[in-house]
């Protein structure tokens, strides 16, 4: 399928043209020529004889922005100074930074947010532990971590080059939860390692948020450290996906007015992707479900099952009938297809053989498993992960919210109720009348989202274990040490402010109204 033009692909072009009075409009119909989309223009500098103009344009990959730039360079009478790439200059110098929530401007303010005031602190936190999250950064932080091993769809591109998605992972729970993530680029790819390595770094964080760490490793990782630490521990790529999933496929069987309990669903992708969205439709109550993968159907009968555990929960928990064909057998007649896996792997014909009012989610990211406009002839509702086609399903709408859930309920743990109350908190921020086959997922910055998402969250994991704030750490925490509590009485003759509000800063619940917005403007040409 041909791709548009796209803002990922954006550059401003620097150059200099004869002073005539057509000449403008003929650097837009040249960029136009070449399949380009001007999205801005400026003339920054005039003299009687040359005009200097920024010409700000849209491409669909880099050779055809090179393309662009030939077709401009081409043109008589101009001359071309300066490419500037606004991908790459938006990246410079990273994205992200730490700054200081309180003024270190006087000897006293430094005397207290570190030596000597800050050892009271520490000697509070030392003989009570539960006090780590009131007093410290820890209430409000989640670890980005992965292995470099399948970033985005580039595979397998190293701790390096993972750097920047995670920064921009970090940067979105900054603009839309309030929640200060940072990025953990390891560079192992053993399984022991990652562990182990999280594990010791677990105290100064309030959640781990596993991404791009490829299967089947990610599913040893998540096991593991869940049951080693008492924060949550949550791998995006798998359940951020399946709550969007599970999100817009509620509001898809609204618009046909089917019911989860009843449909057919062939799914293609049995990753770590596909294993989480099954997980969450099963939870959720789904009961007719056949899932293929490159060898075709999983079922109880393929003999690949043995050496792959996640194989064989998915042929134990699926395709009760035992179909053994390939996705385009299983496709047919089945009410919902749902694909997390590659590119142009089924045609408008296999969509046409499904059940009228058919949904069809192709996921795969940048090329969809069938072409979407083929598609539309013969489904009623249909999704990508593109943004250029309706109902983006976009991980950005789950997980910031489920973090500010978490980190409010102090929860230690992540369960499938919280991932199910997610998805439907999700679901339901699209109101009835705004339902529709083209709408069934609401935009990344609607501004309900993520406080929706949070509090049910905070209400299902409330139930889901005792509250209360707890140390971070595999090992059990010290007894409280007999002795007077450090944090102590107010000493200036008021009460003991120590058993009342938290009064160590901001309420860090509500997102921090301070610092640049990370999707605001930024400077297109030095």
């Amino acid at each position: 399928m041909a791709m548009a033009p796209s803002i990922s692909y954006s550059m401003t072009v620097r150059l200099e043209v004869g002073s005539r009075g057509r000449a403008v409009s003929e650097i837009t119909r040249a960029v136009e020529h070449a399949g380009g989309v001007v999205t801005a223009l400026d003339v920054n500098a005039a003299g009687h004889e040359r005009l200097r103009v920024d010409v700000t344009c849209a491409a669909r990959d880099t050779a055809h922005a090179e393309a662009i730039v030939a077709e401009l360079t081409a043109m008589p009478d101009v001359a071309v100074h300066k490419v500037s790439d606004r991908t790459f200059l938006l990246h410079l110098g990273g994205k992200i930074e730490m700054r200081s929530k309180v003024p270190l401007r006087t000897r006293d303010e430094l005397s207290m947010a570190y030596t000597p005031g800050v050892a009271r602190v520490s000697m509070a936190i030392a003989n009570h532990p539960e006090d780590v999250r009131r007093l410290t950064i820890k209430r409000n932080s989640v670890a980005v971590v992965t292995d470099g091993s399948a970033v985005l769809g580039l595979g397998n591109i190293g701790p390096y080059a993972a750097l920047p998605v995670m920064e921009g992972k970090a940067a979105l729970f900054k603009r839309f939860a309030g929640i200060d993530a940072w990025p953990i680029c390891l560079d192992t790819q053993d399984t022991d390692e990652i562990v182990r390595t999280v594990q010791a770094i677990a105290p100064g964080f309030g959640g781990i948020n596993l991404e791009d760490i490829s299967a089947p490793r990610c599913f040893e990782v998540e096991r593991r450290l869940r049951g080693l630490l008492d924060i949550p521990v949550f791998h995006d790529d798998q359940h951020g996906t399946a709550i969007v999933v599970m999100a817009a496929l509620t509001n898809a069987l609204r618009v046909v007015g089917k019911e989860l309990g009843s449909v057919r669903i062939a799914m293609a992708g049995a990753g770590a992707a596909g294993t989480a969205v099954l997980r969450l439709l099963i939870a959720a109550g789904a009961k007719d479900v056949c899932v293929c993968d490159d060898k075709g159907s999983v079922h109880r009968g393929r003999t690949d099952l043995e050496a792959n555990e996640n194989l064989r929960w998915i042929a134990d928990s699926t395709n009760s009938p035992c179909y053994a064909g390939d996705l385009a057998g299983a496709i047919v007649d089945a009410d919902v297809f749902i694909g997390v896996s590659a590119p142009g792997i089924l045609r408008g014909r296999d969509v046409a053989a499904m059940k009228s009012d058919a949904i069809v989610f192709a996921l795969a990211n940048p090329e969809p498993e069938v072409d979407p406009d083929e598609a539309r002839e013969h489904a009623a509702v249909i999704a990508t992960g593109r943004s250029d086609y309706p109902n983006q399903i976009n991980n950005v709408l789950a997980f910031p919210g489920v973090f500010r859930g978490l980190l409010d309920a102090q929860s230690r743990t992540i369960t499938d109720g919280m991932l199910v109350a997610a998805a439907r908190a999700l679901a339901d921020v699209v109101t009835a009348d705004e339902l529709g086959p083209n709408y069934i997922i609401p935009s990344v910055f609607h501004p309900d989202v993520a406080s929706a998402v949070a509090a049910a969250v905070r209400e299902a994991a409330s139930g889901a274990h005792p509250a209360g704030p707890q140390p971070s750490s595999s090992r059990s925490p010290r007894p409280h040490a007999p002795g007077p509590d450090l944090t102590g009485p107010d000493l200036t003759g008021g009460p003991d402010l120590t058993g009342g509000p938290d009064l160590t800063g901001p309420d860090l619940t509500s997102p921090d109204p301070g610092g640049p917005d990370p999707s605001g403007p930024y400077e297109t040409v030095n």
